[in-house]
């Protein structure tokens, strides 16, 4: 059996948190592990934990934040929730 070790430790930026825009909110994670310099990862996540993740890494957080924004007014924030169906009988 292989010992992979622990879980790295995830390095938040202080730019993370959440974004509200018409009525609906949002938390928007820019992270990485921490000490690396591979890149900033973009998460956002709705109220049922739905997640929507970017492919690439951001060079710096400001950068994620920047694509985030950017990508709001684009499509805005509808696109980053999922709605579960509902059964109606």
């Amino acid at each position: 059996m292989t010992d992979y070790g622990e879980d790295p430790e995830i390095e938040y930026s202080e730019l993370s948190g959440p974004c509200t825009q018409d009525s609906v909110t949002v938390e928007m994670n820019i992270y990485r592990i921490k000490g690396s310099s591979e890149g900033w990862a973009l998460e956002v996540v709705d109220a049922e934990n739905n997640s929507t993740t970017w492919d690439d890494l951001f060079a710096t957080d400001a950068a994620a934040l920047e694509e985030f924004n950017k990508a709001l007014a684009e499509v805005g924030i509808q696109e980053f929730v999922q709605f579960t169906p509902t059964n109606v009988h």
